[in-house]
Formats: structure tokens, sequence, C-alpha cells
């Protein structure tokens, strides 16, 4: 026996709910944070908190920056990963709040972020 469901009308809300889990949340959030700063997912340790109604995200990890000898010779290449770690890092909540609600619908109030350490990566931009 096959059961088939007929296409839903455009425009029309079929009865239901739909639920996305912490655990799919989190992987969203993780990946969204390491294309921001450049490093793994799994690098990335993710934790939520109610605020109000809305989600809070709250972030630690690492960010990727440049050799420390080679932005000696040429100081150039902080500006080619986006910036210092401090601007990267203000720019990549903006990012990773407007990415995660993007992708989960969820409505997030604000995303807080601990660097953690640093991964040194040869090339220029990160993104």
């Amino acid at each position: 026996m096959s059961i088939t469901a007929e296409a839903p009308i455009p425009g029309t809300a079929m009865a239901g709910h739909n639920r996305i889990s912490t655990q799919a949340l989190t992987s969203v959030a993780r990946a969204a944070a390491g294309e921001a700063l450049g490093v793994p997912a799994h690098d990335v340790r993710a934790d939520w908190s109610d605020d109000d109604g809305l989600l809070a995200l709250s972030l630690v990890m690492p960010v990727a920056v440049p050799n420390l000898t080679a932005v000696v010779r040429d100081p150039g290449r902080v500006a080619g990963f986006g910036g210092s770690i401090w601007e990267r890092a203000v720019a990549a909540k903006a990012e990773i709040l407007r990415r995660v609600t993007e992708l989960t619908g969820a409505q997030l109030s604000r995303v807080d972020i601990r660097i953690s350490g640093a991964a040194v990566r040869g090339g220029g931009r990160v993104h």
C-alpha cells in the first residue's frame, strides 16, 4: 500500500508544526561561526540560553590568523584576513546572527563570541 499526499496550494498554511532540535541549531551555529572566522566547525563550542523569549548564542572558538613572521614582513596580510581579531569578531557576530536566522528561522537576540585561541593559516582571505 502506498500513501500519496496532494501538493499544497501555494500560500495556504498546512496543519501541524515544525521543530528544529537544539542539536540541529547548534550544528548550524557552529558551521556559520567557523565560516565567519576561518576555522573548522568542530573547533567551535556553541551554547544557547533564553533571553526574554529569544535565543542568545554564546560561542567559544579559535580564530584563524596569518603567520606572524609573514605579518612582520608584510603588515598588509592582516587586512587580507579581514582586519584585526577584534574587528573580525565584531563583524562575525552580525554575520553569524544573520546566517543562523536565515537558515533556521530562529529569532536570536544576540551572539556572544569568546576567542579561545589562534589557528595559524598561510593564506590571505579566509572567507
